[in-house]
């Protein structure tokens, strides 16, 4: 993906290669590993790869600010909807009185990340992007931001005063839950909000976004043998089952498709890590502008396909259902 020129290089390898990047590719157990799933999707996981692909390069044949921008607010769309995902999977063991209100735990979750973004876009120029400079408009109205907070503080009263009334009445609290949406809420305001800074953005969301999702999909799929996985090839089941039967192999499985899809992104268009990346040196430089509308847009499928499908994969009825778009 884009480079981050203003970060350390450790802290680009920890965040950003072994956590944002690799983080992407735990979906493959959920889709093209998983035997049932690919059986049962076939036509839809097929499709977005290339319809990504397509759409990316004619953006990108455009201007190549259209591709970044439309990538970076759909990697928006994905951070925002994941959080989401989250509070409703820590929601699904809640009383009859707390689920009534689940309304208002989604809309703290929505304001808690899209006011940082409202802030982002209407304090510009920032000392980061999301991926490359300019990715987001810069012609948002400052009333936005103050809308925005207004509505944030309401929300976000209201679940207290919310949690506080349920928690006297049934005697129940949902602690996972509430750590979630404060982690959340404190990780966007942080990294964005508080530091104009590359670094803190990195490392607050990268971690509370990459992390939970690569837990979730080992703590999903590790045991060797699940009824989504009955369906397919023999040895495709075998081979997603031995590389998630062990977490230490899972994620050295992430973490090497990550490294290889950065060392062709640096050989072939940043040609910023090339002592990390020192197997890919020899790649030429590529810049003319038509082939880098097919060559960026193919090297961030493995990003734009998360985006897309993480909004199927987990429409399941119980664990161990296959999903189903």
């Amino acid at each position: 993906m884009a480079a981050s020129t203003n970060v350390p290089l450790w802290v680009w390898i920890c965040f950003v290669l072994l956590i944002d990047v690799a983080h992407v590719y735990a979906t493959l157990f959920r889709t093209y590993l998983n035997g049932a799933a690919f059986h049962n999707n076939k036509n839809i996981l097929l499709a977005i790869p290339a319809v990504a692909w397509i759409g990316g390069s004619l953006l990108y044949s455009l201007d190549a600010i259209y591709f970044w921008r439309a990538l970076a607010y759909l990697a928006v769309f994905h951070f925002i909807r994941q959080q989401f995902g989250f509070v409703i999977l820590y929601s699904r063991k809640d009383p009859a009185e707390f689920k009534k209100f689940r309304w208002l735990d989604c809309a703290v979750i929505y304001m808690a990340t899209i006011y940082p973004i409202l802030f982002w876009h209407t304090n510009m120029p920032r000392n980061f992007s999301w991926f490359v400079a300019g990715d987001f408009i810069e012609t948002l109205p400052q009333v936005a931001t103050q809308v925005g907070l207004f509505a944030y503080i309401a929300v976000a009263l209201a679940h207290v005063i919310k949690e506080i009334a349920l928690a006297t009445k049934t005697r129940f609290f949902n602690l996972p839950k509430n750590i979630l949406m404060t982690g959340t809420a404190l990780s966007w305001w942080v990294g964005i909000v508080t530091f104009n800074s590359d670094m803190a953005f990195t490392i607050t969301n990268v971690v509370s976004h990459g992390i939970p999702y690569m837990a979730l999909i080992w703590l999903y799929h590790h045991q060797k043998s699940t009824i989504a996985e009955q369906t397919g090839s023999v040895r495709k089941r075998k081979i997603a089952q031995a590389l998630i039967s062990n977490v230490v192999i899972f994620f050295a499985f992430l973490a090497i498709l990550a490294y290889l899809e950065e060392g062709l992104w640096d050989g072939l268009v940043w040609r910023e890590h090339l002592s990390l990346f020192a197997p890919f040196s020899f790649l030429p430089s590529i810049g003319d502008t038509a082939i880098l509308a097919l060559l960026v847009p193919l090297l961030s499928l493995p990003q734009s396909t998360h985006y897309l499908l993480d909004g199927f994969i987990w429409r399941v009825k119980d664990r161990k259902s296959a999903w189903s778009a």
